[in-house]
């Protein structure tokens, strides 16, 4: 919800069906990513394209997700107010304003539903697995925790 914030200019209700959804698919696509179809499909995604298998999946997943984060840019360009950026969407908003006339400008609305889609996928996913499995390490290697009080200190003296 915090990368939500930064990306979207707004949080999401824990119990938002949308908001479920879309991390459903994220996780989802996670585990879909460890597949060998789907690696193959990064090679030869032409021939991949004809066949079965749960790269499919994984690209209707994506497309949901374009989805959410294009209806949440449509949203936006609704409601910009150009005095008051909210987050990240309306600056980029307000840049493509600014870019208006220059036909070699990157700032486009698709560039900038892929943007965010990548902020979003970079922070939520990276961050989430790297919890899971710092959780599972320090759940197999209890010895690594050992005295709250002496980790601070050292935490306090490698901040110093």
């Amino acid at each position: 919800n915090i990368i939500c914030s930064i990306v979207f200019g707004d949080r999401f209700d824990y119990e938002d069906k949308n908001f479920l959804a879309l991390i459903d698919w994220i996780e989802e696509n996670n585990r879909l990513q460890a597949s060998i179809q789907t690696q193959l499909y990064n090679f030869f995604p032409t021939v991949m394209d004809y066949l079965p298998g749960p790269h499919q999946q994984l690209i209707k997943n994506f497309e949901k997700v374009d989805k959410f984060t294009t209806n949440i840019v449509k949203e936006h360009q609704k409601t910009l107010d150009p005095t008051c950026p909210r987050d990240f969407i309306d600056a980029f908003l307000n840049k493509m304003e600014q870019e208006k006339g220059n036909d070699d400008s990157k700032f486009t609305v698709e560039t900038l539903s892929r943007t965010t889609l990548d902020l979003f996928l970079a922070g939520t996913g990276t961050t989430s697995i790297t919890l899971r499995f710092a959780i599972l390490i320090l759940h197999k290697y209890p010895e690594i925790v050992g005295n709250g009080k002496n980790s601070l200190k050292l935490f306090n003296r490698l901040w110093d």
